[in-house]
């Protein structure tokens, strides 16, 4: 056990920091005379090599005003870097490690990942299999949790069931895909044709083209047999239909998950969005006598458990979760990495190189 802080750490630090509500080239800021945390008990400081972008991130920029985003913070909450100061808990000094700091921790310390040393509790970190690099594991705490979270808690997934998850090559869709497989499960999918042979990969047993025709008349048009234990929607784009149609291909006493809704922020301006949203609520709010879903339609909201990271983490170092990469960025060239992301074409994680030498 590491217990005595290096010696040789700096007292500044640089970093990007949301200081005003806007998309991310009007909300963020390179600063290069950031203050290095100080610990309390329990906490760690990591040296950041590399830092992955979620969606949530740059959609909370772009609609949460400033005294609920708590700015100037640190954005994003997932990374890879190595322990600077253990500060007496069970890690090392020098310790490999995988970060998750949640949107909550991240307004409660101004702390978060696109930064060259951040702090976090040591409940937050798990060590990093030697099977992956620092930029590929980077990528796993917010959308692993968030898929395993939906799949176990709330789906109470079991071997042998059928499950679907509506966005295949986003980052939480192809978490769930390898989840599923693992647990057993058989794993229909859904993206773009030209993500078809991604899916495959993955291990997605039947794969659907979103673009050739609506899911729901898909499905409806084409029953499963049997309908689906689960039906996970990965990419929260609120279109009532899915659900709305789903007594055709969801189990009676199956569930519908969903990681919304979070509004596509292009179309949802005016009067469609909001009628989406009224449209959504409906369909929810209505009785199954009425006509309404015999399913219910459950929104997971991940929450941060020590032990579902390690899961994910044991998941990887056996094999049976694999990390994928869209692209990297350099770490001043973060504007160019949020763009990408803000394309919702990334296949895999987008990650920021924060240690220029990791490789």
């Amino acid at each position: 056990m590491d217990t005595d802080p290096s010696s040789n750490l700096p007292k500044t630090q640089r970093a990007w920091r949301s200081v005003k509500r806007g998309k991310p080239s009007e909300s963020l800021v390179f600063q290069t005379d950031v203050a290095v945390p100080p610990l309390s008990p329990g906490e760690v400081l990591v040296k950041v090599q590399a830092a992955a972008l979620n969606p949530v991130g740059w959609k909370i920029m772009s609609t949460a005003p400033n005294i609920l985003a708590r700015r100037p913070i640190t954005p994003e909450c997932d990374f890879a870097g190595v322990v600077a100061d253990a500060n007496g808990t069970e890690f090392s000094a020098g310790d490999e490690v995988i970060g998750f700091i949640s949107i909550s921790l991240q307004l409660k310390t101004g702390q978060g990942a696109l930064t060259e040393y951040t702090k976090l509790p040591a409940a937050n970190l798990v060590l990093k299999p030697s099977n992956v690099s620092a930029i590929e594991a980077c990528g796993l705490p917010l959308a692993g949790e968030t898929a395993l979270q939906a799949l176990l808690d709330i789906g109470k997934l079991q071997a042998g069931q059928s499950v679907f998850v509506n966005g295949g090559s986003s980052a939480v869709g192809m978490n769930a895909i390898y989840i599923a497989k693992a647990l057993g499960a058989k794993v229909v999918t859904s993206a773009s044709s030209r993500n078809e042979e991604f899916c495959r990969k993955m291990g997605a047993d039947e794969f659907i083209d979103y673009t050739s025709k609506p899911l729901h008349e898909h499905f409806v048009d084409n029953p499963p047999s049997p309908k689906f234990d689960i039906v996970f929607d990965a990419v929260a784009l609120v279109d009532p239909a899915l659900y709305k149609y789903s007594n055709a291909y969801i189990k009676p006493k199956g569930v519908f998950i969903s990681t919304g809704p979070w509004p596509d922020l292009k179309s949802w301006r005016g009067s469609t969005g909001i009628a989406k949203l009224i449209s959504l609520g409906c369909e929810i709010l209505r009785p199954s006598f009425l006509g309404g879903v015999n399913t219910k339609w459950t929104m997971v909201s991940v929450t941060h458990k020590p032990q579902d990271l390690a899961k994910l983490r044991d998941l990887v170092a056996e094999g049976k979760l694999k990390l994928v990469v869209d692209s990297v960025y350099g770490f001043e060239d973060v504007l160019s990495a949020y763009e990408r992301i803000m394309t919702s074409r990334a296949t895999g994680k987008v990650v920021v190189k924060v240690d220029d030498s990791v490789v």
